[in-house]
């Protein structure tokens, strides 16, 4: 079983589309996350969570087999492999986290990002770039996945 937990660090402020965050990638094999390096691997967590989204996407339409994550201004690093049968190995620092099938990790992802989106990304100004980019990449994943 799969977890994924997508959070905005407290404390840094009138919110904005630069907010720093975590995530959080729980498999059967292991946990890792962006918390508690040394150096920090914190990362701007409205921009991070569209490119996972994106990326993911390609998985999905068979567009691409393998997906390397970096979070935006971190080396949080995520590593997605998609086989033949539409099951997806996840690793971190070349250690497998989990094998999922494809469906079960969108569906996952989708529904953290959507929390994400509902419980934090309504405090930002809604003419905050951000904030469309990450909603339009939410929309895109949702209508593929």
């Amino acid at each position: 079983m799969i977890k994924i937990k997508f959070s905005v660090r407290p404390g840094q402020g009138e919110p904005s589309g630069f907010d720093l965050g975590d995530i959080v990638f729980e498999g059967e094999s292991g946990t890792v996350g962006s918390a508690g390096h040394t150096p920090d691997q914190g990362m701007m967590i409205y921009l991070s969570v569209p490119l996972l989204l994106d990326g993911l996407r390609t998985l999905i339409t068979g567009e691409r087999r393998t997906v390397s994550f970096t979070g935006a201004d971190t080396s949080f690093r995520l590593d997605f492999r998609c086989d033949s049968k539409r099951f997806v190995s996840v690793s971190a620092n070349g250690r497998l986290l989990e094998k999922v099938s494809l469906e079960d990790l969108a569906h996952t992802v989708l529904c953290q990002a959507q929390s994400l989106a509902q419980r934090d990304l309504s405090r930002l100004p809604t003419e905050d770039p951000v904030r469309t980019d990450y909603l339009s990449a939410l929309q895109a994943f949702r209508a593929t996945a």
